[in-house]
Parts: structure tokens; sequence; C-alpha cells
């Protein structure tokens, strides 16, 4: 879905994911690049809300605790995170090459299988990320 919405000319828009604390649900958090650190991962405010939007896989396809999301295309999806998250898409408008160049090579390693592939950069039990997997600071 955030594919679609670079494609769609909101290249600002960032997420980070994680996993819960059982390790057995993947987390999500999106929001703008203006709401992004320096060190292109952190959130400065990461509460749920205007600024930022959460998903788990806990919840299915009801992504963003959405009744309508399943079985929609990330396409789909995409036109529904317009719609609903306007703050987050407004102050996600504009180019950054950079931050779509990496997000395209995450979602090709992960179609192709890579092990490493679905992004986690944080979990409530010790992990390692490679710095190569880490986004690029935030163009501000």
């Amino acid at each position: 879905m955030i594919h679609e919405l670079h494609k769609a000319g909101y290249q600002r828009i960032r997420f980070q994911s994680g996993m819960a604390p059982s390790g057995m649900h993947w987390r999500c958090a999106i929001t703008h690049a203006g709401n992004v650190e320096a060190d292109g991962l952190s959130f400065r405010d990461g509460s749920p809300g205007e600024e930022v939007a959460h998903h788990s896989s806990a919840t299915g396809d009801r992504y963003f605790g959405w009744e309508d999301a399943a079985g929609r295309s990330a396409r789909e999806l995409a036109v529904l995170f317009i719609e609903r998250y306007p703050p987050i898409v407004q102050k996600g408008d504009g180019r950054d090459w950079a931050y779509a160049g990496w997000l395209t090579d995450i979602l090709g390693r992960a179609e192709v299988g890579a092990s490493d592939a679905i992004p986690v950069f944080f979990a409530d039990y010790p992990i390692s990320v490679d710095p190569e997997w880490l986004p690029p600071a935030p163009v501000r």
C-alpha cells in the first residue's frame, strides 16, 4: 500500500515496523517524513491519531481497523488511506527518491522470498538490525 502511495506522488509517507511482544504478530505504523527523526526510523510522535496510523497483523485483513478492507488490493487500500488519513497524506505529498528507492528494494527482496525480507526494526526482545536495511534519513 505504501508503495502505491509513493507511486501516486506521496513519497514522503514513511513507516516503521516491528514485532509484538509475543513474536507472533507484525506491527506497522505509518506517518509522514516531517514526523520522523534524523535517524530515518524513529517517530517524533508515535501515538495513534492524525499523524500516525497503526496496523497489527493480529487484526488480519482489517487493516487499521477498517471493516471494509478485506480482499482489497494494495492500490485500493491506498485509495482508502488517502480518504481516511488526510493529514498524513497531505504532509506525505512530495518526492523522496532515496526513501522510495529503499522501499522498492525492500519489497523486491520480499517478493523473491529473501529470508530477511520482512522489515523488522523493533521488538520487545533483543534483535539485531543490519544497518543496510535501515531507511534513509528524511529529506527536510
